[in-house]
């Protein structure tokens, strides 16, 4: 049947050896739109044999030069520079969490998710791109020693495309060759999603073995062995857990393959960490160096770091910023949530008894985790918002004066990413925040997690993993004989996965994995369904004064009087907590009405299931 197809033309101008002027010129460009008989939204048809295999694939830089595309794709590798984004540190709130709101509910949250005709995530362009060069790259006459990285590279990036697939859309068609017109796989079944899983492994072992390792080296801004493995490892627990906890529900895989991929997920990720310590690359960075926690996720530059496995650089001369700072100093529209403060032990590794005094930000931070106070915005005098300002901006209060882009709706305004280091915000159009995409402490929490789940966590495990995180921030180390915490989230689990949990919901806080550890989890029943938000205590905003806390001459000063009009617009719960939505959730007093027999993955555009009948839609859809 026919309809509309997007058709780019690669364009890539060979090295031209002879001149002095080099010129290289890589571009997607737009031709045309025509109408063809094919599954279009399954595999969007990018005429790449207007690549003239007579001109290209000739040398080794041809290699590179392809592969370059990858790393400019978004939906690969997000650049995160749109208006109103705050990176990766807005993330747990844009894509739905217990931990961190937006201003306005999540709809898929409160199970308002509708089914659309098209789009919606299931686009197949990139994969096209990949396979491509996976089909051509032996037409280049070299030594496979001399390829083999770009492969590799190649490799890793279909792993990445797959996985966030897997994860909107559970099964899937497998496409390991450039799709044509008249390949079968246009109107196949979709694969299990642990088949697919399986081909990432099998993806991502050739890439292990295939990329160098940086191995402390210099930074070259291309993906290495190690970086290879955070992904494998990453992938290998997501789809573990996801078997171990679907078992029984209508996500559940076809097979129960759960322990073989946790299995893998403690084997690689205890090769890196093996690796570590052997060669002392990858490692954490600023360990016991004051506010460290803090400073590693607000620098323009990570290439010297040694924890920081893969990023994005930013340049105001090639005209490539993002906006990050512009939002981070203010409330972003997003705030953190009662859930998570209370979620950090107190600083002797103890758990806050059940009613401890929040009744200030100042009070909440007292004795606490350090990790909290370098992670959400405490008025205590010590948290620069722009330390070159005269005199010294720091942070007093919350963003509960204005509406929009620039307030903070609970009251818990997030301090992580922030690049203080400035007179002001670099506005309009000059951030240059780094973007990060892996570390290497969520690899140690993959180990100590898989290892949890398999039940075979040691103390030494845990010295060589999260011991090393509480270590950095000068907390006391973790004991395989965990103190049962008042604020474990799981009931039916055992002390040692509680807290293994918990120490990730800590450590990778408003970083962007909240939302997929709920869903791997199974655990929106218990930690979304009939839930609904709080910020912090109300009570302590109402006759607050900034003259307490800052001078006469300082521009916050300027802040009260919109301040005492906007806070009596604010309504506190039963508690006395802010109610970050105002009433405004579908509902109400009920909380989240997410669908647990439905929500748990997106539905499949209605047009695709007509293209292909082969297709069965997603439970509940």
């Amino acid at each position: 049947m026919g309809f509309w197809c997007k058709c780019y033309i690669l364009v890539i101008l060979m090295n031209m050896k002879k001149m002095k002027n080099i010129i290289k010129i890589f571009a997607v460009t737009a031709l045309a739109t025509f109408a063809v008989s094919c599954n279009d939204e399954f595999l969007e048809r990018y005429p790449l044999n207007s690549i003239s295999d007579v001109n290209y694939w000739k040398t080794v830089d041809d290699l590179r030069l392809y592969a370059n595309i990858f790393y400019n794709r978004d939906a690969l590798v997000p650049f995160e520079t749109s208006w109103g984004t705050l990176g990766p540190y807005g993330k747990d709130a844009d894509y739905g969490t217990d931990t961190q709101v937006r201003s306005s509910y999540n709809t898929r949250l409160n199970g308002e998710q509708t089914v659309q005709a098209d789009g919606d995530g299931w686009d197949w362009g990139q994969l096209r791109e990949i396979n491509y060069f996976l089909d051509n790259y032996e037409k280049v006459d070299a030594p496979f020693d001399e390829v083999k990285q770009y492969v590799g590279e190649t490799l890793f990036f279909r792993s990445i495309f797959y996985f966030g697939k897997l994860k909107r859309y559970g099964d899937v068609p497998w496409a390991s060759k450039t799709v044509q017109l008249d390949s079968e796989i246009l109107f196949a079944e979709r694969l299990p999603r642990n088949q697919v899983v399986d081909s990432m492994m099998y993806d991502l072992d050739r890439a292990i073995e295939y990329l160098p390792a940086r191995a402390g080296g210099a930074w070259t801004g291309r993906v290495t062995k190690e970086l290879a493995m955070a992904l494998q490892a990453r992938i290998a627990l997501y789809e573990g857990t996801w078997e171990k906890y679907h078992a029984n529900d209508d996500f559940k895989a076809a097979s129960d393959q759960s322990i073989k991929f946790l299995e893998k997920a403690a084997k690689v990720s205890g090769d890196l960490i093996s690796m570590s310590e052997r060669v002392g690359y990858p490692a954490l960075d600023n360990v016991g160096i004051e506010n460290g926690y803090r400073d590693l996720f607000n620098l323009e530059d990570y290439s010297a770091s040694n924890e920081v496995l893969f990023w994005r650089k930013f340049e105001v001369n090639a005209s490539f910023y993002n906006v990050i700072d512009r939002y981070s100093a203010d409330g972003a529209m997003r705030g953190a949530t009662k859930n998570l403060v209370d979620s950090y032990l107190k600083a002797d590794g103890t758990p806050v008894e059940p009613g401890y005094d929040d009744g200030t930000l100042v009070k909440l931070a007292e004795n606490r985790d350090p990790r909290l106070a370098q992670t959400i915005c405490i008025n205590n005098g010590k948290q620069p918002v722009w330390e070159l300002a005269t005199p010294v901006w720091y942070f007093v209060a919350p963003r509960l004066d204005v509406t929009g882009e620039a307030n903070c709706p609970t009251g818990y305004q997030t301090y992580k990413g922030h690049n203080y280091r400035y007179a002001t915000a670099r506005w309009p159009g000059e951030g240059l925040q780094a973007i990060m995409y892996f570390r290497y402490g969520e690899t140690l929490l993959i180990y100590a997690e898989a290892k949890a789940e398999l039940g075979t966590l040691t103390q030494n495990d845990l010295d060589r993993s999260i011991n090393k995180l509480r270590e950095r921030v000068n907390m006391p180390f973790m004991s395989i004989n965990v103190t049962v915490d008042p604020n474990f989230e799981f009931a039916e689990l055992g002390p040692v996965l509680q807290a293994v949990r918990r120490e990730r919901k800590i450590e990778l806080a408003l970083e962007g994995h909240r939302h997929d550890d709920i869903m791997r989890w199974a655990a929106a029943d218990e930690l979304i369904v009939g839930k609904t938000p709080q910020g912090s205590k109300l009570a302590q905003w109402i006759n607050f004064k900034f003259s307490d806390y800052v001078s006469a001459d300082d521009p916050q000063i300027s802040r009260q009087e919109a301040w005492d009009q906007m806070i009596m617009t604010y309504e506190a719960d039963a508690d006395g907590y802010i109610k970050p939505f105002r009433n405004t959730l579908n509902g109400g007093a009920e909380g989240y009405k997410f669908r647990i027999d439905r929500d748990y993955l997106y539905p499949i555009p209605t047009n695709q299931l007509t293209l292909n009948p082969n297709l069965k839609q997603n439970p509940g859809w």
